[in-house]
């Protein structure tokens, strides 16, 4: 049982630019949302020894100055079509102080549940959209002295790298002078739009639905059963083995490349697989494996490292069920390759511009802040993988040593997926995947058998 306590709202701690921050394409399409993560921290000596939601507070209100437009609030534009604009107006942000009767070994391996949940701060999306915090916090404390830091970051402000670095930058402020000097964010939004002409036309057909299973083609009977979540851990021996049977049918001339497959496209093509075999697809059944790809690298010059808001492109790879398991698993992987080596600069660009000039965005949110679920349906016979394995995670550490977990809140809908590297640096993989209840005991079967 978790009690909130109290509510505050910390603005930036000096004056900021009171403006209206322009929002590119690809912030226009992502979730008004909050994205929800959890932080754990064991009792320790350090711990007891501070104010935690003084400290919080105060390091936070310092780290606004520099990530000022996450103190803001969204507005609908003027031009209408879904699309939002940012109003940098130091309204701040929301802090919640709860505390539970729990202790942090009750959470197990912290399988992300309705108990962790519970620890994440939550909106009602039926609020006007001016009133909603860009980012909320709670802090919680437990019966062993342990707390959690449960946050949650509109998708619109931030996508993973980005809400990363808010989240060290803030951890700085927190630790004192003795962290080292802090990465101010790039701000400008503005560096992904073109003014001069395209020579490459995007194609549209790659922002299609998602395939529906044979015979059902309104996915709504889908969306209405029941989901639960796994949370399976693969040694780093595991990942090799499957690393090294991707492998065995690699050919460079067709990937036009020498790199073998990586440990990311052996282990989202063994996923792929599995949940096909799970789901019991007929062979004829067309699937799809979807995820987002950080193009910050793909342009010329390259993004600055800094740079705070999206910069994800989806990528699609399709198949249909029969050829993904009647084929080897480097075909699988090879698929994801081929996926991915389409995200260039021109293909960036061009999707973008496309983005821009839609007369409507809405469609691309999965919900609006209404609540209403919207968009289209990535589960059965789909999947949706985000990976997490390039992302700096751990080390946010407030003074009180570093988090003992990191990882999503319950924000899955059949088919999602999240691939976390292991926290120990042990080379291993935490997998995080929702299914429908009745595919999961065959899933997790599948999951260990064909390893």
């Amino acid at each position: 049982m978790v009690n909130i306590r109290a509510a505050h709202v910390v603005p930036p701690a000096e004056p900021t630019p009171n403006e209206v921050m322009y929002l590119n394409a690809c912030d226009q399409i992502k979730d008004i949302t909050h994205t929800p993560t959890i932080y754990f921290y064991k009792h320790s000596a350090a711990l007891e020894a501070v104010n935690v939601i003084s400290r919080l507070k105060d390091s936070l209100s310092r780290a606004l100055v520099l990530f000022y437009p996450i103190a803001g609030r969204l507005n609908w534009a003027d031009e209408g079509g879904s699309r939002v604009e940012l109003h940098c107006n130091g309204k701040g942000v929301l802090i919640f102080e709860a505390e539970s009767d729990a202790k942090v070994e009750d959470f197990g391996d912290f399988t992300p549940n309705a108990e962790i949940q519970a620890l994440i701060p939550s909106m009602d999306y039926t609020t006007p959209i001016d009133q909603i915090p860009m980012v909320i916090v709670q802090l919680t404390r437990f019966k062993c002295g342990g707390v959690s830091i449960g946050m949650g970051i509109s998708h619109v402000m931030a996508d993973g790298p980005s809400a990363l670095h808010f989240v060290n930058e803030w951890t700085k402020f927190a630790r004192g002078e003795a962290a080292g000097p802090n990465v101010p964010p790039f701000l400008d939004r503005k560096i992904l739009d073109t003014e001069k002409p395209l020579n490459f036309k995007f194609d549209p057909a790659v922002l299609r639905p998602p395939p529906t299973l044979i015979g059902q083609e309104d996915s709504m009977e889908q969306r209405k059963k029941p989901i639960t979540v796994a949370f399976l851990n693969l040694s780093r021996l595991q990942i090799e083995k499957l690393r090294n049977r991707a492998n065995m049918d690699f050919d460079a001339e067709k990937n036009g490349s020498s790199r073998g497959y990586s440990r990311f496209e052996a282990v989202a093509a063994h996923i792929w697989r599995c949940t096909s075999k799970a789901r019991g697809h007929i062979p004829e059944q067309q699937t799809s494996l979807h995820f987002p790809a950080d193009f910050r690298n793909k342009m010329n010059p390259p993004l600055p490292k800094s740079y705070f808001g999206n910069a994800l492109i989806r990528v699609e790879a399709t198949d249909n069920s029969g050829n993904l398991l009647l084929n080897s698993l480097g075909m699988a992987s090879r698929k994801i390759r081929e996926a991915v080596g389409k995200v260039t600069e021109e293909t960036v660009r061009a999707y973008l511009d496309f983005l821009k000039g839609l007369p409507d965005v809405g469609r691309f949110r999965s919900l609006d802040n209404n609540g209403r679920p919207k968009g289209d349906f990535y589960g059965n016979p789909n999947l949706a993988i985000i990976s997490w394995t390039a992302l700096p995670l751990y080390g946010a550490d407030f003074g009180w040593g570093k988090e003992i977990h990191l990882g999503p809140g319950m924000m899955g809908f059949d088919g999602k997926t999240f691939i976390i590297p292991g926290q120990n640096g042990d080379g291993s993989f935490n997998v995080a995947i929702w299914l429908q209840e009745e595919h999961m005991p065959a899933f997790k079967k599948w999951f260990y058998d064909d390893i």
